[in-house]
């Protein structure tokens, strides 16, 4: 029998973060088609509903869907749980997994019963009256469920709040306001059963938001990070917590800040960015791994 060379690849979508989800899936095509000539993209935007996304993929007959979306459908479990109910192979973490990570408040939670630290932290609802007596500036306003920094501020005066704010709400009807814990960010990548180099993320201004997460030049990244032996062990062991925790599988990225002293949870990304500039690929590349 001929084996199906076909593997179709989720692009695009209908997130504030399509655009990297676009770069991520045209680099997935490019590293595939090699060897699986007949893999074609299919946008979600490009449908009327899920349903009918799913019943083109059915039609198409890949022999597994490469997920190439970022935040909302693509990465909170919903397309994830169409894809189980069809019997449909695909990548990345289940529909329960990937529901739990995406939620921010609900995943630090849960690390925290694990024993993590996690930012002091509150939520508020849209139209809630949100109030931060408890903390002092600098705080970050964020999302509860997106990525790539989209609706993220850093808030150093309070008179920056009340836009932060409107940015996060603009994203989702839940936010989280959280102590900004000064120091350095890192991320741990998880592959299968193993854990890759950390990444030690050094933007040259301000902090690590979408421009500098994505414009060329904007951010150093040290690869491995500069980080003690025993340090690396607690960072990676931490890591693998949470992630077994919420119950990811395949592959994923655990985020952290680092204050010198301690390291605090921010979140699991489930589908982590595999753009030319995306740290998962960096990690991977540093332990051996080319990208293909």
């Amino acid at each position: 029998m001929k084996k199906n060379k076909k593997i179709i690849v989720l692009s695009g979508g209908f997130s504030e973060e399509k655009d990297v989800s676009a770069v991520t899936a045209a680099e997935i095509l490019k590293s595939i088609s090699a060897e699986y000539p007949e893999s074609e993209m299919i946008d979600p935007a490009h449908y009327n509903s899920f349903s009918d996304m799913i019943n083109e993929i059915k039609c198409r007959k890949p022999f597994i869907v490469f997920n190439g979306l970022h935040g909302a459908e693509g990465e909170d479990g919903r397309i994830q749980s169409l894809l189980e109910l069809e019997q449909i192979p695909y990548t990345g973490s289940g529909s329960h997994a990937s529901s739990l990570a995406m939620d921010k408040h609900l995943s630090g939670l849960l690390a925290e019963s694990a024993g993590l630290r996690v930012p002091e932290r509150m939520i508020f609802s849209e139209g809630e009256e949100v109030f931060i007596d408890s903390f002092q500036y600098p705080v970050v306003v964020k999302p509860n469920n997106s990525g790539s920094s989209v609706g993220i501020s850093v808030v150093k005066e309070e008179g920056n709040f009340s836009s932060a704010l409107e940015e996060a709400f603009r994203i989702n009807k839940k936010i989280i306001v959280e102590r900004f814990i000064p120091g350095s960010e890192l991320t741990v990548t998880i592959l299968g059963d193993e854990i890759l180099p950390t990444v030690e993320i050094k933007p040259n201004e301000g902090w690590y938001d979408y421009e500098n997460k994505y414009t060329s030049g904007n951010t150093e990244y040290i690869c491995p990070a500069m980080l003690t032996g025993s340090e690396i062990k607690e960072l990676q062991t931490e890591a693998k917590t949470i992630y077994d925790l919420l119950g990811c599988e395949v592959y994923g990225r655990v985020d952290f800040r680092y204050d010198g002293e301690e390291f605090y949870f921010l979140e699991v990304n489930t589908l982590p960015g595999l753009t030319p500039l995306s740290l998962t690929p960096m990690a991977a590349k540093a332990a051996g791994y080319s990208f293909q």
